[in-house]
């Protein structure tokens, strides 16, 4: 049997909308592998989903145990209680992150990872960490643009109700 991989990630806005960040922690026996990055300005949805998406692009065999720990819940209910397979089904109306979910749904299904919530903020040392990343991108003047959000919420802006 082999060893499960155990990923925690986080995503963060400051504003939110406004400059983003996402961190994750992927970890498999001894081995430990830190990824982040940050946006001009996006939403904390989209980075909390955009962690998962960048730590599940990291993983190459399909054949691995994988747990996800993620405090959003955004993103945990959306996969654990099926919505996101729903918002599929009936063409994603009037959802946000179609974009995103539609990159994750493929991923998901390749690597048929587990999802676990944890509580934010409550002293759990990895997710604590991927706090500190996804803030830490946030801060750092990312110039990385999210080009879906800001494309869609000009376009919303102008037009209203479209779907990001």
């Amino acid at each position: 049997m082999s060893v499960p991989i155990i990923i925690y990630t986080d995503g963060a806005a400051l504003g939110n909308p406004g400059p983003g960040g996402y961190g994750a922690v992927l970890m498999q026996a001894n081995h430990r592998k830190e990824i982040s990055g940050g946006f001009r300005r996006t939403t904390n949805n989209r980075m909390e989903l955009l962690a998962v998406i960048m730590a599940l692009k990291q993983i190459k065999s399909t054949q691995l145990s994988i747990q996800v720990y993620t405090d959003s819940k955004y993103v945990c209910d959306a996969i654990e209680k099926k919505w996101v397979f729903s918002w599929k089904q009936k063409g994603w109306k009037k959802i946000k992150n179609v974009d995103l979910w539609q990159v994750f749904l493929p991923l998901y299904a390749l690597l048929k990872p587990n999802f676990n919530w944890v509580k934010g903020h409550s002293g759990i040392t990895e997710n604590e960490f991927c706090d500190v990343l996804a803030t830490t991108a946030a801060k750092n003047n990312p110039m990385e643009i999210d080009h879906n959000y800001e494309t869609y919420e000009t376009l919303e802006k102008n037009l209203g109700g479209l779907n990001l």
